[in-house]
């Protein structure tokens, strides 16, 4: 492999096959690059939602509302269902987003002893917008990948992620 090809993660493998030739390290590249990536590509799109006024933990939940369907509501378990976080950090993120005019808690029509958390008129033109730049985003961060590349990251990625999930 030639210099101008090696990433840092190469070069961690090629340190630890001196050190340690006995330990099989290929699994360490793939979690090192998957990683990285994660690092870079994260940094990439709250770039971009910084730009809408949002953190990525606020777009997480706007989007989530959003993608519903109309009219854009959730109960707070549906929305803890849906991003995978607990119960305490979900009621941070929607009192936060509520004190920002993007969701409010209304009465349950079905049960009035429970509220549903829904976007505000304010917080669908916020998410629409932000939600048209993370896409827009997202194509570009692949823009170096063929289709068929994509296909098959995704095919894999998929693969991966079934043992946990």
């Amino acid at each position: 492999m030639s210099e101008e090809k090696q990433d840092h993660v190469d070069r961690i493998l090629a340190q630890w096959r001196r050190e340690r030739p006995d330990l099989d390290v290929e699994p360490m590249g793939i979690l090192g690059r998957l990683k990285r990536l994660g690092t870079h590509l994260g940094r990439e799109v709250e770039a971009v939602l910084m730009q809408h006024g949002l953190s990525t933990s606020a777009f997480d939940v706007l989007a989530t509302l959003r993608r519903s369907g109309a009219p854009h509501r959730l109960s707070p378990g549906e929305l803890l269902e849906m991003t995978m976080v607990s119960s305490g950090t979900m009621t941070n993120r929607i009192d936060q987003l509520e004190k920002a005019g993007l969701v409010e808690r209304i009465v349950n029509p079905q049960d009035r002893r429970s509220v549903l958390i829904a976007l505000t008129e304010k917080g669908l033109a916020t998410v629409e917008e932000a939600v048209g730049a993370h896409v827009a985003n997202q194509q570009r961060l692949t823009r170096n990948l063929t289709a068929g590349d994509r296909a098959e990251f995704d095919r894999l990625l998929k693969k991966f992620l079934a043992d946990f999930e």
